[in-house]
């Protein structure tokens, strides 16, 4: 099963929140994050929230839509009655799991939910994920007819062996297909990676970036493989059925895609992600980096409004009996204080290309800025015009970065 769920206070059945949560709300945007939790097979790599047919027990996969549309209504209800303000939402994320196993009809009921109940902002952003041998090209354009504007595909790679190491069951000559079916229906395009597997070589994780490269998208994802406690691949590598991933690999692996992606006119913004330009940036992602406000909808989803953060119960059928009886599915959450919340800003603002302004940063904090260039770790000239901003060796080492603004040495 996937990773537990973190302790934190019993959740309030009204889902009503506290009056902190409404300082500076005005100022914040606000998405909505869409779990769906099922796959065909799990992936021995993956601890997501995630199950396959066999694993429902008491729950119909063809349900699930109704289920996502009850909680939006009692997230419009909550938010509504804990004073909040109207704010229509600026992006919305159908993740999983494999959003795209349901049927399109289902998907635009989810997205219809939010647009009936808060609104859509001119030019919102509204992403699926899907796997590429989960749509077709009718699907494609009736997820574009229903709304959305963005499919994130999950290629992970180009090469078989290191698919079948991945357990990724699509055959990848299969993407540049999927890409051009997207693009004819009008929808951006992103493309998430994986490097690092067990087995792959510095070679085989050029060819993924060739095949990525030449499929032209608007934005790529690049993840460091990383063995989660409990996964099937932990115990394969625990077990020697499989080797550990090589860390100085990774290393040459990021490089790689850095500078390919550079050369072919993509900018990094994140540490893990890279667009052609500004508008094809994943504002749904970046609203998390910079904390804004989300509802998290669906079994084990997470949300944070205002600096407080919760989450649901894991197993779709707790799920549907909590959202049915109209109460809050959350199984627990926590108000952070104003050292977590200033220690999280400056873990999530590091990561992003504008970084942090180095007034944020505590008295130790920013006496460890010219080591901090001194090692090559961030960028000198943005120190000087008041922001930390990571270097390619720094975006390599964002944690001891982070560690030492936050004076963890």
């Amino acid at each position: 099963m996937p990773s537990a769920l973190p302790l934190g206070d019993p959740a309030p059945a009204d889902g009503i929140l506290p009056e902190s949560s409404l300082d500076g709300a005005a100022d914040r945007d606000f998405g909505v994050y869409l779990h769906v939790p099922f796959c065909r097979v799990r992936c021995g790599y993956c601890d997501f929230n995630t199950y396959t047919a066999t694993e429902l027990r008491g729950v119909s996969q063809s349900d699930y839509a109704g289920h996502a549309v009850a909680e939006v209504g009692f997230a419009a209800r909550a938010l509504a009655a804990s004073g909040l303000p109207q704010r229509p939402v600026s992006t919305v994320f159908l993740g999983g799991g494999t959003p795209t196993l349901l049927p399109p009809s289902d998907l635009g009921a989810m997205l219809g939910a939010v647009r009936d109940a808060w609104g859509l902002a001119p030019g919102a952003e509204v992403t699926t994920e899907a796997n590429p041998d989960s749509v077709d090209a009718d699907d494609l354009r009736r997820l574009a007819d229903a709304g959305f504007t963005r499919v994130s595909f999950g290629m992970q790679s180009a090469v078989p062996h290191v698919l079948a190491t991945l357990e990724r069951t699509h055959d990848p000559e299969r993407i540049p297909l999927v890409v051009e079916w997207a693009r004819e229906a009008g929808l951006q395009v992103s493309l998430d990676l994986i490097y690092g597997t067990p087995g792959e070589s510095l070679s085989d994780w050029e060819r993924s970036l060739d095949t990525a490269l030449a499929c032209a998208p608007d934005h790529l994802s690049a993840y460091s493989l990383i063995v989660e406690a409990g996964t099937k691949l932990a115990r394969q590598i625990k077990s020697g059925q499989v080797p550990e991933p090589d860390e100085d690999l990774q290393a040459d692996m990021y490089e790689l895609a850095d500078a390919r992606l550079a050369a072919a006119g993509y900018d990094w913004y994140e540490v893990s992600n890279w667009s052609r330009d500004g508008d094809h940036r994943s504002r749904h992602n970046l609203s998390y980096w910079l904390g804004h406000d989300w509802w998290g909808i669906g079994p084990g989803a997470h949300s944070h409004v205002g600096g407080v953060r919760w989450w649901n119960v894991k197993h779709p059928a707790a799920y549907a009996q909590r959202v049915l009886a109209g109460e809050s599915p959350a199984a627990g959450r926590e108000t952070l204080d104003t050292e977590t919340r200033r220690v999280e800003r400056v873990l999530l603002l590091t990561r992003i290309r504008e970084g942090i302004r180095t007034a944020e940063l505590s008295a130790e904090g920013r006496r460890e800025i010219a080591g901090l260039i001194a090692d090559g770790l961030i960028d000198g000239k943005a120190a000087l015009a008041g922001s930390v901003t990571l270097t390619l060796r720094g975006r390599l080492l964002a944690d001891a970065v982070v560690r030492r603004l936050l004076a963890e040495v």
